[in-house]
């Protein structure tokens, strides 16, 4: 029943997005028109010079151990030129895990990514990025890990033809001398985590204006468990969606989105709701 429920809104939703998008005449091929606007998966296109991007993400979530929203705002600009782009994500959290309430902002990442290829045929685009992870959130209250943590993702970004668009995603996050709130209450003795994650995604452009996306991420999330052993969570998600441009004009674009993320082992044994709302525009 489930299931069918999200299948059903997710098609409402497309259907909803294909009678407010109009493709505007253009040159540009269809795939091209609202490109480096994904949800899960990170596309391999820096900000052109003088743009910058507004993204906000929320996300809703109930399974086993989660419920409630997590949202994230992230702020892309390019440096000089479209080689260097430098961003930063703010996440804040309001759902309960496992009976505890967390509230409250979390860890602030600083990125930079550099275009290290620009797509061409034969050749995919790649634009490699480092992340410095902040400890802005509260370890007590769960919303942070408190030590500055790394991470490392690997993007890359090829158009099949003119209407299609594959995306993969390898990376790693390290957070030296980690320590978490254990069951009992007290925190655990240091250790090191390094967690991994893998995805990929095809977007179809069913016009200029509408995409719809299927992405699949997999990640080895890396904890502490109560006898002080590092211990791997495998997190498998499958997400369909919807993206379109409801705003296009020059110097002003806005991307909304759907996605229906569903967790195909324990650790994301769950049904949820991805909302995407981009802003992009030239700031001179």
């Amino acid at each position: 029943m489930n299931q069918r429920r999200h299948a059903l809104s997710f098609y409402s939703a497309l259907l909803l997005l294909l009678c407010v998008a109009r493709r505007p005449a253009g040159a540009q091929e269809p795939i091209d028109e609202i490109s480096d606007n994904s949800f899960l998966i990170e596309e391999a296109y820096n900000q052109e010079p003088g743009v910058v991007q507004h993204i906000f993400n929320f996300i809703y979530t109930h399974d086993s151990q989660h419920q409630g929203w997590y949202f994230t705002f992230t702020q892309e600009w390019p440096v000089f030129s479209m080689d260097h782009q430098f961003s930063y994500t703010l996440p804040f959290y309001h759902l309960t895990d496992e009976g505890n309430r967390l509230r409250g902002i979390g860890d602030m990442l600083l990125n930079y990514r550099y275009q290290l290829l620009e797509e061409k045929p034969g050749i995919p685009a790649f634009s490699p990025r480092f992340s410095l992870i902040v400890p802005t959130g509260n370890r007590d209250k769960g919303t942070g890990n408190g030590v500055v943590g790394y991470q490392w993702n690997l993007p890359f970004s090829k158009k099949v033809n003119g209407r299609f668009v594959l995306h993969a995603n390898l990376g790693l996050t390290y957070l030296p001398k980690a320590r978490v709130l254990l069951d009992n209450g007290e925190l655990s003795r240091k250790r090191s985590l390094v967690s991994y994650n893998l995805g990929a995604s095809g977007i179809f452009a069913l016009s200029g204006r509408v995409h719809v996306l299927l992405e699949w991420v997999n990640s080895w999330e890396a904890n502490i468990t109560n006898k002080g052993k590092v211990n791997y969570d495998l997190s498998v998600v499958l997400s369909p969606g919807v993206r379109a441009s409801v705003i296009d004009r020059e110097n002003f674009q806005t991307v909304i989105g759907v996605g229906f993320p569903i967790g195909l082992t324990r650790p994301a044994d769950n049904f949820g709701v991805f909302l995407y709302l981009s802003i992009e525009h030239k700031f001179f």
